[in-house]
């Protein structure tokens, strides 16, 4: 007795759909997943000795980037020492004659950083610790030359509270 493979019937009217509902499911459950992930991430953030930090009541977390620091008397990157203040100036000939904002050696140390491509901070991000009393034209003149170095997402570190 010979056997008969089983054909079933085509309707050639037919049209064939695809049903994504699932896989669209999936992937909804991994982006919310990765999303909080992300916004839980950590940043290590250890201030500089002699440094009073503004207090704040901001919910938002902190983000990675390059960390800045100015007190009332250095103006340091990570730990490189890079400029001296006294009376709320630069001194040193760390200004340049030609811009009166512009900091040669901040500017110089970011472009070192902007060009190093195995840098694990995010590019163009930078975490600005600054002295409490410092007045707003010494702030302004670190801001700028980071934004001229390519860095012009500034973020200005506080404590939260108090």
């Amino acid at each position: 007795m010979k056997r008969v493979r089983f054909k079933p019937e085509i309707k050639r009217t037919q049209s064939f759909s695809l049903n994504i509902t699932s896989m669209t499911d999936m992937f909804t459950i991994l982006l919310v997943f990765l999303l909080q992930t992300f916004a839980s991430a950590e940043v290590q953030i250890d201030p500089v000795e002699g440094l009073r930090l503004p207090s704040s009541t901001t919910e938002k977390n902190p983000v990675t980037g390059v960390k800045i620091s100015l007190t009332n008397s250095a103006l340091t990157i990570e730990t490189q020492l890079l400029a001296q203040l006294q009376n709320n100036e630069f001194i040193g000939g760390a200004i340049d004659p030609n811009d009166s904002s512009f900091i040669k050696p901040l500017f110089e140390a970011l472009q070192k950083i902007n060009n190093n491509k195995d840098a694990k901070e995010k590019p163009g991000k930078i975490l600005f610790q600054a002295d409490q009393e410092l007045p707003y034209s010494v702030l302004r003149k670190v801001m700028y030359t980071a934004s001229m170095a390519g860095f012009p997402n500034i973020k200005l570190v506080t404590v939260v509270g108090n």
